[in-house]
């Protein structure tokens, strides 16, 4: 049985040989992340290898392009270990030298400038916190409040409760782009992001078979939500930096919340950060990790993410293999008790999400095995996995990147064939499809849509019901 939802591990030294490559997509991996806030240096390399193991595979891969967005860090330290004391006084300035036991670089001035006493600052993902007690001129003097903490270079910062309006791509995202769009990236994820106005930039930046994933990270973003989600292609819900900026214990609910109204509005959404965690360093998962996985499944997530466990971990296979395994078993329930997670779709009246929302209700028909999608843009793709048949769901471009894009969508077996020239052709070109499909036999029912006249994206306006074998 094939798993629905998709997984996506990002790149790193752990996964960067061709033998480790194919070995995660047999075991279930459907896309690789870039994370350019990393060095990317030889990634054209990685990527090389990555469509060697998509050709021999036969299974078509997504490539996502991490954009580092406005993500404050501290400067460099000295000897990369910088031991700071509980209780001791430590500065924040702005002075352009590596770090010492008692100051550090912040090399935002802006920023110190608008910082006052009382404020808080959160070092290393949340795991350190310092809060301001005085402030002389560029530097603030902090106390440290926490136990064994341990300071390294450019390592992330972050200030509750302190609102400052990122709203335009930062040079290093302008170049990161350009630098995704000739890699061939499908998709670029938005990091920090308020509202839809650095989606608009970029979508101006990427090409049209591209795809825009908006990580949802601030209260700001969840403040503008629906605009957000009206804008992009999918979200992702990053629920790290989410959690030290709305407190761990309101992400469960807002997980769920967007979740549900990325369904409503026909968009994909992934689920990130720390899924696995435990297996950085261990073999196996524990039983809390096993159990964040099938909820984000059960809630209706297209994808779940594996970060620092595919990319550094010391057990990415079987990291993966868990997943798979975890997301077939949650997958199995779903489908037997299919009648608790059918979902609903907000047309707003567009002519095209009625005629595909009449597909999923022949879908649920035991005798329809697939459902073949003829899609240029990738749009019919996105509405058609959105709806959650019951049956498969196969897509079919003439545009290799959009096929590869689509590839992330939940229940998407992604195929590159030449486009049809007509009504004739369409059926043709779906009978040669469905005889390699392995799922459907004589007198079974498929499913076919596209668009007419055929060539012209968006216009998914035709279904056919065709009995195979007639």
């Amino acid at each position: 049985m094939e798993k629905k939802a998709k997984i996506i591990a990002t790149l790193g030294p752990s996964i960067y040989s061709e033998n480790k490559l194919k070995k995660l997509v047999d075991l279930g991996v459907d896309a690789f992340r870039i994370n350019f806030s990393h060095n990317t240096n030889g990634i054209k390399k990685i990527i090389s290898k990555i469509r060697r193991v998509e050709k021999k595979n036969g299974k078509k891969l997504s490539l996502i392009a991490d954009l580092q967005g406005v993500k404050l860090r501290i400067g460099k330290v000295k000897n990369e270990n910088l031991i700071v004391k509980y209780n001791q006084k430590f500065i924040f300035d702005s002075k352009k030298l590596p770090g010492s036991n008692n100051r550090v670089n912040f090399p935002y001035p802006r920023i110190l400038k608008k910082l006052k006493t009382g404020n808080k600052i959160l070092i290393d993902d949340g795991k350190y916190l310092f809060k301001i007690i005085s402030k002389i001129g560029n530097k603030v003097i902090t106390k440290c409040c926490s136990q064994n903490c341990i300071l390294k270079s450019n390592k992330s910062v972050h200030i509750p409760n302190f609102d400052i309006a990122f709203n335009k791509l930062t040079t290093k995202d302008k170049k990161d782009i350009k630098t995704a769009v000739k890699l061939g990236c499908n998709w670029i994820a938005l990091s920090y992001l308020q509202n839809e106005k650095l989606i608009l930039e970029s979508r101006k930046l990427i090409k049209k078979d591209m795809g825009i994933i908006s990580k949802i990270e601030n209260k700001h973003a969840l403040k503008n939500i629906k605009k957000i989600i009206q804008a992009t292609d999918s979200i992702m819900i990053a629920r790290g930096d989410l959690a030290i900026d709305i407190g761990h214990s309101e992400v469960p609910k807002v997980q769920l919340s967007l979740i549900k109204k990325c369904s409503q509005f026909s968009k994909s959404v992934i689920v990130a950060t720390q899924m696995l965690e435990s297996m950085i360093e261990n073999n196996t998962a524990t039983r809390a990790e096993i159990n964040d996985i099938a909820t984000a499944i059960f809630q209706g997530a297209d994808t779940v993410m594996l970060s620092a466990e595919a990319a550094i971990g010391k057990f990415p296979t079987q990291a993966v293999s868990t997943m798979t395994q975890t997301i077939l078993s949650t997958e199995k329930y779903k489908r037997e008790h299919i009648e608790d997670f059918k979902n609903s779709i907000v047309t707003n009246k567009d002519p095209v999400k009625s005629i595909l929302l009449s597909v999923k209700d022949m879908a649920y028909n035991p005798d329809v095995k697939a459902i073949i999608v003829f899609s240029n843009s990738g749009k019919s793709a996105k509405l058609v996995s959105a709806m959650r048949p019951a049956a498969k769901i196969v897509t079919i471009s003439p545009n290799v990147n959009v096929s590869r894009q689509v590839s992330l969508l939940w229940g998407v077996q992604s195929i590159n064939s030449r486009d049809a020239n007509g009504w004739k052709d369409m059926m043709s070109i779906s009978k040669e499809i469905i005889k390699k499909l392995k799922f459907v036999r004589k007198n079974d029912y498929v499913v076919i849509t596209a668009g007419l006249p055929f060539g012209k994206a968006g216009m998914t306006n035709m279904i056919r019901l065709y009995k195979v074998g007639t």
